[in-house]
């Protein structure tokens, strides 16, 4: 049974619906009044406060904190900033993706990690033998997520002589709040100007209280999951077991995904030094283009021949039937539903479009003609947009923008297909979430 969070005390108190899912063991707010499109426009016209403190969180200190953290994950943590958030995934040693999370500098040699599932046992399984301190703080910080084009103004009127109009994008500061240390960082789940803000959790309901005092007369609400889930789809932000399966739950090799796949290419540095999965990661770019040529490890001949094979291995899985055509794998894609073959599928039966209201977690298949090519995971009708939208995975030689794909709709339990052109993520990309506020 879940447990309150150190901020139930005021969710419950909001949570009119008391409609409640279990994050990670806590009671989370699905919505907190009869319905999650305030909360969903509060966020994109104003602001929204969320409890976030069911979180993972843990702290690595020591003087090799870098170099564990180098090992573990897939970006170049020895280039990152004092007061720098990355955001990076970690892999096995097949190149696979076990979770993904932030990863805030604290000091020189003290980082702050947040992960959806619990990550301590594997943080100390790739620090063994370094001199590093690990503590799971996850009960010692509560976490609250102010976000929206109005958070800066709130927090900065809250907090009048913190500097916050110079807190870049994926940047933190250390500062208080009735004289208990506060981190706030510019990150979110939203894709808006947002932050998120990190404090003992004994001084967390306070902060809480005083948040939503200051944003009373910036149209304030607080925010639940159910309207969460749609920003993070229009800012083209994964879920965890939806949109992709760790490598440590997937029951079979296809249901595992490596960065390239679910478009965190991008967050992987084959440039630095070895890092858990680099191998893997090197023969799957080049395979797919992103290098132009893996220069080979000088190695004995028993470890060259094993080399091969699991790049055969690996080329396998990345080619196609007939040697004519080539693939490179699969690929996240955003999908825009074509609306008129909506309210053509849904007219043949009487019908207007069934599809606005809470974001979709059930994969429907994505066809290219006859052939099956993917899944698309998360969907929705997106209110801002006025668009119906999917996060897909799809063989990448359908993930070209522009690409005409089709796309599973059940209507009056007969399923259909509706064209769904490949476009690009996020949907939702405003300006204020990376521009300093104050200009």
């Amino acid at each position: 049974m879940p447990i309150p969070s150190p901020l139930y005390s005021r969710t419950a108190a909001l949570c009119t619906s008391q409609e409640w899912r279990d994050w990670s063991g806590y009671f989370s707010a699905i919505t907190y009044g009869p319905s999650y499109e305030v909360e969903y426009y509060a966020v994109r016209n104003a602001a929204g406060l969320m409890d976030a403190s069911p979180l993972y969180k843990y702290e690595i200190l020591g003087a090799d904190a870098e170099r564990l953290l180098d090992r573990m994950v897939t970006r170049n943590v020895a280039k990152s900033r004092v007061g720098q958030v990355l955001y990076t995934p970690w892999c096995d040693e097949d190149g696979k993706v076990i979770d993904d999370g932030t990863l805030a500098r604290l000091g020189p040699q003290h980082f702050r990690l947040t992960a959806a599932d619990p990550s301590l046992r594997w943080l100390q399984d790739v620090g063994y033998g370094l001199d590093v301190e690990l503590r799971d703080v996850s009960t010692e910080l509560a976490a609250l997520a102010l976000q929206g084009p109005n958070s800066y103004a709130i927090l900065q009127s809250l907090l009048p002589k913190t500097k916050l109009g110079g807190l870049r994008y994926y940047n933190l500061l250390q500062t208080e709040f009735n004289r208990a240390p506060l981190t706030i960082t510019r990150t979110g789940y939203t894709g808006d100007l947002g932050y998120e803000l990190w404090i003992a959790p004994e001084h967390a309901p306070a902060l809480w209280d005083s948040i939503m005092e200051t944003g009373a007369g910036y149209g304030i609400l607080p925010l639940g999951l159910a309207a969460l889930d749609i920003l993070r789809v229009e800012a083209g932000l994964l879920l965890i077991e939806v949109d992709y399966s760790s490598t440590l739950h997937a029951r079979i090799t296809e249901q595992q995904s490596s960065p390239y796949e679910i478009g965190l290419g991008w967050a992987v540095d084959l440039d630095k030094a070895d890092f858990i999965g680099k191998q893997a990661l090197q023969q799957e770019a080049s395979l797919r283009g992103e290098l132009h040529a893996v220069q080979p490890t000088k190695q004995p001949p028993s470890q060259n021949s094993e080399a091969q094979s699991d790049r055969g291995l690996l080329r396998s899985r990345y080619s196609v039937a007939h040697p004519s055509q080539r693939q490179s794998g699969r690929s996240l894609v955003g999908l825009e539903v074509n609306w008129y073959d909506l309210e053509r599928l849904f007219g043949e039966a009487n019908l207007p479009p069934q599809v606005a209201g809470r974001a979709s977690r059930t994969a429907v298949p994505v066809y290219a003609g006859e052939e099956h090519v993917g899944q698309a995971t998360s969907m929705v009708f997106s209110p801002i947009l006025k668009k119906y939208i999917a996060l897909a995975t799809v063989r990448s030689e359908h993930a070209a923008l522009g690409s005409q794909l089709e796309f599973e709709i059940t209507v009056e339990y007969v399923r259909k297909r509706a064209n769904a052109t490949v476009t690009k993520i996020p949907f939702y990309n405003p300006a204020q979430k990376r521009a300093l506020p104050n200009g």
